[in-house]
Formats: structure tokens, C-alpha cells, sequence
């Protein structure tokens, strides 16, 4: 009686690694491409947030002046966020007038870009 000999053989691994570096050779691109994505899609939230930020300023100071911030500048917008905005992000300095509402750039991870709205109140 011969024993079996437990293992792979050679041309069974070649092919193994093989498939595992054709697999691999197409799921870098498309994760390259997911984390663009999802670096446009952080910034993109973030801009919302700004947004929204703005909206619940400007209506709490025109009810009561002693109730939110006032808002000169783009910038200011980035202090109305709960803490603070979020490391990474930096927003394009632009005066914004009393009364005048302006398009703001935030700028994000990756050089992503998004706009938010930013209305001036003194």
C-alpha cells in the first residue's frame, strides 16, 4: 500500500496566485475610484452642514440679535458648526454684505470642492 501525499502541486498554486493578481489588477482602479467619491461626497456633506448652519443662524439673529453670530465673511460661517469644521476643510474668504446672500467654496480632502450659501447679518 502506497501513501497519499497531501498537498497542492505546483501548476495548482501558479494558477491560484495568478487569478488573485488578475483579480487584484482589477480591484485597485475601482477602489481608487470609490475613494474619490467618497471624498466628494464628504465635502459635499460637509458644504450641506454649512448650509444648514447658515439657515438656522440667520433665523435665530433676525429674531433676536443676542441670539447667534453675526456674519461678515465666509469664514464665519465655519464657528456656527457644533465644535468646529472639520479638519482638512478650509473655506475661501469672501465678504458677504448685510441682507446680501453669497456663494461660498469649501475646499476638502483630495482638492474636492462644493458650494454653500452664506447670508450676511450683522
Amino acid at each position: 500500500m502506497v501513501g497519499k501525499t497531501k498537498g497542492f502541486t505546483l501548476i495548482e498554486l501558479v494558477i491560484v496566485i495568478a487569478i488573485i493578481g488578475i483579480l487584484a489588477a482589477v480591484a485597485i482602479p475601482k477602489f481608487i475610484s470609490l475613494s474619490s467619491n467618497a471624498q466628494t461626497a464628504a465635502t459635499t456633506a460637509v458644504a450641506g452642514a454649512l448650509s444648514a448652519a447658515n439657515a438656522n443662524n440667520y433665523a435665530a439673529r433676525s429674531l433676536n440679535s443676542s441670539f447667534g453670530s453675526a456674519v461678515a465673511n465666509c469664514t464665519d460661517i465655519g464657528t456656527l458648526l457644533q465644535g468646529t469644521l472639520p479638519t482638512g476643510y478650509t473655506i475661501t474668504p469672501t465678504d458677504v454684505a448685510v441682507g446680501a446672500t453669497v456663494s461660498c467654496t469649501l475646499t476638502g480632502p483630495g482638492s474636492t470642492t462644493a458650494n454653500f450659501i452664506a447670508t450676511g447679518i450683522s
